[in-house]
């Protein structure tokens, strides 16, 4: 009973000094930066004027920068009781008007998208009630792995572009709102149908059920006790998709010229523009930290009193199972393109070649400086899926430390968890600059979480078990079993989990590169190649669909990989009758 005393009491330290830091971390960000921001406000305010040591000085006095950096810290935090954001450095207005009206727009945008993403996932769920069977797992699976800002380049190209269906920019009416809201809310549905759909048969399975069903109650009724079942174990995964939502409205506004809070904090940070920057990733935080406390409060709700202090869990989901071929196949197609593309200049620029259609020379086209689509595509493959190795790895090693300090871990993940990829990579970009080893920074801060989890409850299996008793019994040393024990009984299986979340990792480092944080030109990383493309989408769209096509590929090895890695480790589990 003390250590289960300790535990929530250390989670909550660690929560509060993490807190602590992200918000010291954006007070400071006029110090962490590495440009001078009197040189910044100098040439938004008049960009003919001289940079004298004079004027520079000048605007320092007026920005409170030679007070040093505590008191820089100090005055921010208490404008911001004071409800003061302070006064943007390039257009000189107040910052929380332009705040509350960008976090206004993205409010109506992540909530039509959670309405399509509940819409979704009741299409999913359906044949689930009706056929007592995960039929909609694998399909809820692929469309949870498409990441937002793909499916944003692909329904502008096709529904916008080619179709002209529907407007592709801007914010004037309902029609608007269509295009970024199915980019946002499909994979979010999708991810919510597939949480709801793989723990739905094993509770239909339950005995409650079949008692139910033979004293006469109605299907309707059953239906609706086996989902508020389901729900209470689950809410905290759903607050996480609505932190998703966050982050993925950034792109998914930039890609649709929506003048949201995401595309009002990216701006920001490309043009050192701090105050607004500060600004609007305080309210997206905010906004995350919310919808965890939300999440928290409706799950209690649903448990009701008699439940609050005790833990419901769901009987294990049967796995989404898939034939070896698939995973095969897509693993072929991707490692085709990559080695054709290899052996080709990616750098190359034939100006006479410029947007070329496909052919014998140029099997994916050209761009436009006339470089070769598959070269790019092939030797970019290195700094997406190699830099995602790395943060896969950097990962592992601190989940399997933060596995043997399960409260503070579970502190730390409360807020990694309310802070999307994309948010942090404007925070580095901010501080660091866009580059690859910012992106790989960001991604790596908060891709530890799950691997954390899984470490700390095979530890705690571990230490429980018989063989580690007669260990200790026998004199063993605490050294001795860790090492040769407790270590290879984790390490080995957390390994596992992290090879699988790879491909996930590699999205969100092509997300970020895309958005203008990650890779910077010429490098041919896939998500910058698909955000250079956007600008001649209309008359060249296969420089667009080559990327767009590879990172389809690479979230359907993902998809697969796991279905199979999961119905591998069923079949080993099953017991075999006599």
């Amino acid at each position: 009973m003390p250590r289960a005393r300790r535990l929530p009491t250390a989670a909550g330290v660690t929560r509060t000094l993490c807190l602590v830091s992200v918000l010291a971390a954006v007070g400071l960000l006029p110090w962490l930066s590495g440009k001078d921001p009197a040189l910044t406000v100098l040439r938004a305010r008049s960009a003919e004027q001289e940079p004298t040591r004079e004027a520079l000085d000048a605007i320092r006095r007026d920005l409170g920068l030679d007070a040093g950096p505590l008191s820089l810290l100090g005055s921010w935090a208490d404008d911001l009781l004071h409800g003061d954001l302070g006064t943007s450095w390039v257009s000189g207005t107040d910052v929380l008007p332009s705040v509350v009206a960008g976090l206004q727009v993205s409010l109506a945008l992540m909530g039509a998208a959670f309405g399509v993403a509940v819409l979704l996932a009741c299409a999913l769920v359906a044949p689930v009630l009706v056929r007592a069977r995960a039929s909609a797992g694998a399909w809820a699976a692929m469309l949870a792995a498409v990441p937002e800002f793909l499916l944003a380049t692909v329904a502008l190209l096709v529904c916008g572009v080619w179709l002209g269906w529907l407007p592709t920019s801007g914010w004037q009416g309902p029609e608007y709102l269509v295009l970024p809201a199915l980019a946002l809310g499909i994979p979010a549905g999708g991810l919510l149908g597939r949480l709801v759909a793989d723990a739905l048969p094993a509770v239909l399975d339950e005995r409650w059920v079949e008692l139910w069903r033979g004293a006469g109650v109605s299907r309707t009724r059953v239906s609706a006790a086996a989902l508020r079942r389901v729900l209470p174990p689950l809410v905290p995964q759903f607050g996480m998709v609505a932190v998703g939502l966050t982050g993925g409205a950034v792109a998914v506004e930039t890609v649709f010229a929506v003048p949201g809070i995401g595309r009002t904090a990216l701006g920001a940070a490309k043009s050192q523009d701090l105050p607004l920057l500060q600004g609007a990733v305080l309210a997206l935080l905010l906004l995350g930290l919310l919808t965890g406390a939300a999440a928290a409060f409706t799950r209690r709700r649903l448990l009701g009193p008699a439940l609050r202090d005790a833990s419901l869990n769901l009987p294990p989901a049967r796995p989404v199972r898939t034939h070896p071929a698939i995973p095969l196949t897509l693993f072929t197609a991707l490692a085709v393109a990559i080695g054709g593309g290899l052996l080709r200049d990616p750098y190359a620029v034939h100006t006479a070649d410029r947007l070329a259609a496909s052919s014998w020379s140029h099997p994916l086209g050209t761009d436009a400086l006339g470089r070769d689509v598959l070269a790019r595509l092939g030797h970019g493959a290195a700094p997406t899926v190699g830099t995602a190795a790395v943060v896969c790895l950097l990962s592992l090693l601190l989940a399997l430390a933060l596995g043997f300090l399960p409260g503070v871990a579970a502190g730390a993940a409360d807020i990694a968890n309310a802070l999307p990829p994309v948010i942090v990579g404007i925070l580095v970009a901010a501080a660091a600059g866009p580059g690859t080893g910012g992106a790989a920074l960001a991604v790596a801060l908060i891709s530890w979480p799950p691997l954390a989890a899984h470490a700390a409850a095979l530890v705690q299996e571990v230490r429980a078990s018989a063989f580690l008793t007669a260990q200790r019994a026998i004199g063993a040393s605490p050294l001795w079993i860790l090492t040769r024990h407790v270590l290879p009984s984790v390490a080995a299986p957390v390994a596992r989990h992290a090879l699988l979340r790879l491909p996930g990792i590699a999205l969100a480092l092509a997300s970020l590169g895309f958005l203008g944080l990650g890779a910077q030109p010429p490098a041919p990383e896939w998500g910058l190649l698909l955000d250079e493309s956007r600008a001649y989408v209309e008359r060249a769209p296969w420089a667009a669909l080559a990327p767009a096509v590879a990172l389809a590929l690479l979230a359907g090895l993902a998809v697969s990989g796991a279905a199979y890695a999961q119905g591998r480790k069923a079949v080993k589990e099953t017991p075999v009758e006599a």
